[in-house]
């Protein structure tokens, strides 16, 4: 394999001389410019696989380079060399088309992670089609062919990237396909729900904390910023972070490093930062919710996911593929759909987007008789618009009967006079204690019918294979 080559720009001698070394440690070869006319001239002589280059130059700046670079040899990685918490700048070169950015005095550690993250990119293709990263991204609109393009493309870069796009159009899914298409492939992807870590214990989680350092610390706990180390951090839901912690956070995004909650020193961490919300961030910013110095940090790519209704030719494929994905859940085969069916899931506006078509067909994977969807199974509203609706389930009669089986014990809940429910216990979710209410009303159904499943799904007034859904979902089978 022939050694690595890259061009460093800088028109101070001791910090290209401090480059040089550096890399020649690392086995590449350099070659060196001082300013931008020189450097396009060796650009132009010579193949180099990295360029690293200061932001100011005598006769010009390193912009105009990132720009020449991008236009002219669009496979060559580029980073900035930037002034120490010139953070502006480092904004602009990644907008411009820059790899990542490094600030002076220059970290010898994080550059050299950033001039391995740089030589281990994968081609640039002219087109990108579905592959290993992007198998899940369905669709073969052009709204999702260029989507899948820009996934490729900043797949190639560090940046920042904000994901806009309404809840359920697949924001964590595009975050994901753009780690899995990065160099950091094999590095953790962390993702977080913003909104569900409580304020108290946020800095906690997201910096870690050391023994001692408040009442229950009784060991020491790495935060999301060193679990994600050359890796991924995805800040889902990122509107729903506290002003208090959107202060900590921009300082640990611009400053590549943490400082643990009791710690004495700050720990250099390199991680890519991704980040969505459903919520009109430029709208949240106006009303002062939201940090302008933080958004313009995170937003400094910003891609939109198209919502389910502008790429309703995807629809077709999409169905088949979370039926099949359902039905391999639950050991079961994967049933059709419809035509009428399908002109139905066509009409529809999908507020929810491809979560809720999910949603739908679970619950049509459920209702549907003889393998096959109909348009009642959908329960989808008459007009193509709103919420779904929940349809009474249809009987079926079965004459293949599975031999009974005995189910494992379940907890019973008491019942008062009238023979209603007991409320439940303290510490139970809604979501427990319906689940202990249905098992408790499908176990009774199979024990008077002598665990006749058949009989059981007719006497609950639900089809066979919907009782065979919730025996499996509810882990009675």
């Amino acid at each position: 394999m022939s050694q690595k080559q890259a061009l460093i720009v800088d028109d101070e001698p001791d910090i290209r001389e401090l480059l040089e070394i550096t890399l020649g440690r690392m086995d590449i070869g350099t070659m060196c410019a001082g300013d931008v006319g020189s450097a396009k001239a060796l650009l132009a002589e010579h193949e180099f696989d990295f360029c690293l280059t200061d932001m100011r130059l005598p006769d010009g700046n390193g912009i105009e380079l990132v720009e020449h670079i991008q236009a002219s040899f669009p496979q060559l990685p580029v980073a900035m060399i930037t002034a120490h918490g010139n953070m502006e700048s480092a904004v602009q070169a990644m907008q411009a088309g820059a790899f990542d950015f490094v600030s002076k005095p220059v970290n010898l550690e994080l550059l050299r992670k950033l001039v391995d993250t740089a030589l281990n990119l994968k081609p640039l293709e002219s087109a990108a089609p579905a592959g290993p990263g992007q198998s899940n991204l369905l669709g073969h609109t052009d709204a999702m062919v260029d989507l899948r393009k820009q996934i490729a493309k900043l797949a190639r870069s560090q940046a920042p990237v904000y994901i806009g796009g309404e809840s359920g159009s697949g924001k964590e899914l595009v975050a994901r396909s753009i780690h899995d298409l990065g160099p950091h492939a094999g590095a953790p992807f962390i993702p977080v729900n913003c909104g569900a870590v409580p304020s108290e214990l946020m800095e906690s989680e997201f910096f870690g904390h050391t023994k001692g350092s408040f009442t229950d610390a009784v060991s020491d706990k790495e935060g999301l910023f060193q679990a994600a180390n050359g890796g991924t951090l995805f800040l889902d839901e990122v509107a729903d972070l506290p002003l208090s912690m959107q202060v900590k956070l921009l300082r640990a995004i611009q400053e590549k490093a943490v400082r643990p909650i009791g710690g004495q020193k700050e720990i250099a961490v390199d991680v890519r930062i991704l980040s969505a919300t459903h919520k009109d961030l430029a709208a949240e910013v106006e009303k002062g919710t939201f940090r302008q110095d933080l958004y313009y940090r995170i937003n400094v790519i910003e891609l939109r996911v198209p919502p389910l209704r502008q790429r309703a030719d995807d629809i077709p494929d999409l169905a088949r593929h979370l039926l099949t994905k359902i039905a391999v859940d639950y050991d079961m085969d994967p049933p059709e759909i419809s035509d009428d069916a399908f002109r139905q899931l066509l009409a529809y506006s999908f507020p929810g987007n491809v979560r809720e078509l999910e949603n739908l067909l679970e619950r049509a994977f459920t209702l549907c008789e003889d393998g096959l969807i109909m348009p009642d199974d959908l329960g989808l509203p008459a007009g193509g618009g709103g919420a779904s609706v929940v349809a009474p389930e249809p009987e079926r009669s079965d004459a293949s009967e599975e031999p009974p089986s005995p189910p494992p014990a379940e907890p019973e809940r008491s019942s008062d006079a009238a023979g209603r429910p007991a409320p439940p216990k303290e510490g139970d979710s809604l979501e427990t204690y319906l689940e202990d209410i249905e098992k408790n009303v499908i176990v009774e159904a199979l024990e008077s019918t002598r665990w006749n499943k058949t009989a059981a799904a007719k006497k609950l007034g639900i089809s066979f294979r919907a009782l065979r859904y919730r025996l499996k979902k509810l882990d009675l089978e």
